[in-house]
């Protein structure tokens, strides 16, 4: 059965990259959106141009820190009612910047621990409240290929956030398979491979796709709603499955 539209969006670190994008394409398709992220300026000048290009279109916007739990907790509940409600959850908001482990340089590491695993857990908290209560709507939750396996230099605590990330929707993914009230409520892990954006700079591989690539079929695979997306799904796809199975001193040089 074709799932239905969800029309009324939340994206969470929406002022840049992936967000941005996902922004600018859930607009293009006539969608309401919700949007957060640390930079309001950055969100109200793209409030202006989503509504500008797409008039019949609500764009409602709001800064958000996800590392503090209290304004997760506030704000995204106050966002979704000045929608009118939301359809579909997209926890998107992450950091990127590591340093190896054991470097003398901790902070850089913890930052991009607390900021992508338990500000990513705090936004689902928020946003399956809002779904149970109506026992609908779709949370996504966007991991990471480097999720797949341990990752070493500067990738090793990104790459552990994204596994935590693709863990925690799962875990919630059971919670709502157990209850028949809750069954409706449709939990994706999108797994994007190297697409052009800030938080891989220095970090992209041969396989890097463009931003515009990247975002389409990121929307596509959300729009699908399965269980689990790699994008693009060629190569990333074979590559997650090969990544698994490899030898790490393998994994290591490949990554």
């Amino acid at each position: 059965m074709p799932h239905p539209v969800r029309q009324r969006i939340f994206i969470t670190g929406a002022s840049a990259g992936l967000g941005r994008g996902m922004a600018c394409e859930f607009a293009a398709r006539g969608r309401d959106l919700a949007l957060v992220a640390r930079r309001l300026d950055r969100l109200e000048e793209l409030r202006a141009e989503l509504v500008g290009r797409h008039p019949g279109i609500r764009v409602v916007v709001g800064q958000l820190d996800v590392d503090d739990p209290d304004a997760v907790a506030t704000v995204v509940p106050a966002l979704a009612a000045e929608l009118g409600g939301i359809d579909r959850f997209i926890a998107n908001a992450g950091l990127g910047k590591g340093t190896p482990v054991g470097s003398g340089h901790p902070g850089p590491n913890r930052q991009v621990l607390v900021t992508n695993v338990l500000g990513t857990h705090a936004c689902c908290e928020a946003a399956v409240a809002l779904f149970r209560a109506r026992g609908a709507g779709h949370l996504v939750v966007v991991s990471s290929v480097a999720g797949v396996r341990g990752m070493g230099g500067t990738r090793t605590a990104y790459a552990t956030s994204k596994a935590a990330d693709a863990v925690l929707a799962e875990g919630i993914r059971a919670d709502l398979l157990g209850d028949r009230r809750t069954r409706g409520i449709r939990v994706t892990t999108v797994h994007p491979g190297f697409i052009a954006t800030d938080i891989n700079v220095g970090r992209r591989g041969p396989f890097t796709v463009d931003l515009r690539t990247g975002v389409t079929a990121l929307t596509s695979a959300i729009e699908r709603e399965p269980v689990r997306a790699y994008v693009p799904e060629w190569p990333w796809r074979p590559v997650a499955a090969l990544l698994r199975v490899l030898p790490l001193p393998l994994v290591r040089r490949l990554a």
